[in-house]
């Protein structure tokens, strides 16, 4: 991606039932199992849902999601 930054939209607390198939695969992920292996870390029990899209330095904007557990966020988007 380069230089630029990102920029939050949003961040929502949702429980683990809200993390699908389709949300895994929309953020760049294989399935559910894949997106957990990278997403849960430290031993917090929250997990959040962040929207954010990047702001390239002079170019259009990309939407993106991103989820985390615990105090800490971890984006989601890979490619």
């Amino acid at each position: 991606m380069g230089e630029g930054e990102i920029e939050v939209d949003s961040i929502q607390p949702i429980g683990l039932p809200d993390i699908t198939p389709e949300l895994a695969r929309e953020s760049g992920f294989l399935g559910v199992l894949d997106l957990l292996k990278v997403a849960k870390h430290g031993k917090g029990e929250n997990i959040y849902i962040v929207r954010f899209h990047y702001v390239p330095p002079r170019a259009a904007r990309t939407g993106r999601y991103g989820i985390g557990t615990g105090d800490r966020l971890h984006h989601t988007h890979r490619r």
